[in-house]
């Protein structure tokens, strides 16, 4: 069966069509806007947080919508403000950061904001984390005021060992995930996730659930890619996501989005090159 042509299409950024070399295809571009001339409208969904869109912006311009931290911001990518935010508060903040480690003996705490970082003496920083200078505090700081996303890494166990552990512990308090990141584990505010966010953007604009395509490959996509009409899996999606998709695509490497998108909307020829993000 031919999918539905999406009128909002919503796509993850990293591992989705932000390929290994940290480039978005000039393919990939192309086929977006292609998709924008049809009259679809695109929003991308990411882990990142608003400080880390400019090279999304850069390669697609300075126009559109980006739910970022998984739902915590909403960002204007014309102005680059965000226009929503979702934090955790600080009660639930500190709670959840209590249980992390009374879970994970060891584990490093940070608290991620729009354009910054804070975390305490333990917090190790990965490439996940961008350039931000980590602001290292004491608890009473560090969790003195409300954060948009709680994240933990360990020194030894996997992002799905902490997810599985963590979710039937913190699930109640904050919502609970993993974007691969290296043995890092990541909470937003209770009931903000991908959907949520998605789909009060969605509901704004006049459109359903079926209206959507969206585009992703791992675990913090789930909420987004289960609620939408037509879902998409590249390749290289983490395992679980491969089993929950309606349609699994071409790997991220390969510009799995963008063939998808031609097929959706075909028409014009591909470009070549990148674009770094």
């Amino acid at each position: 069966m031919t999918p539905k042509t999406p009128r909002l299409i919503a796509t993850d950024l990293d591992g989705t069509i932000i390929r290994s070399d940290g480039t978005i295809s000039a393919r990939t571009v192309a086929a977006f806007v292609r998709a924008e001339r049809a009259g679809s409208q695109v929003v991308f969904v990411t882990g990142r947080p608003p400080g880390q869109m400019a090279g999304v912006v850069a390669a697609f311009g300075p126009h559109g919508t980006a739910i970022c931290s998984n739902g915590a911001f909403v960002q204007d990518l014309r102005t680059s403000r965000v226009i929503e935010e979702h934090p955790i508060a600080i009660t639930e903040l500190t709670q959840a950061a209590k249980l992390l480690r009374e879970l994970f003996p060891g584990i490093g705490l940070a608290i991620e904001y729009a354009d910054e970082l804070a975390g305490d003496p333990y917090y190790a920083p990965d490439d996940w984390d961008g350039d931000v200078v980590i602001q290292r505090l004491a608890d009473d700081l560090l969790f003195g005021r409300p954060g948009h996303k709680l994240l933990g890494r360990h020194p030894e166990l996997s992002a799905d060992e902490l997810l599985a552990a963590a979710g039937p512990v913190l699930g109640d308090l904050v919502t609970v995930y993993h974007s691969n990141g290296k043995r890092l584990i990541e909470a937003n505010a209770a009931g903000v996730n991908k959907a949520s966010a998605l789909a009060d953007l969605a509901r704004r604009r006049g459109f359903d659930h079926a209206d959507v395509a969206a585009f992703g490959d791992m675990p913090n996509d789930l909420p987004m890619l289960n609620w939408a009409g037509t879902s998409y899996g590249v390749a290289n999606a983490h395992p679980d996501v491969l089993s929950a998709v309606d349609h699994v695509i071409g790997h991220h490497d390969e510009d799995g989005v963008s063939a998808t998108l031609e097929r959706l909307f075909p028409e014009g020829a591909h470009a070549e090159g990148g674009h770094a993000v």
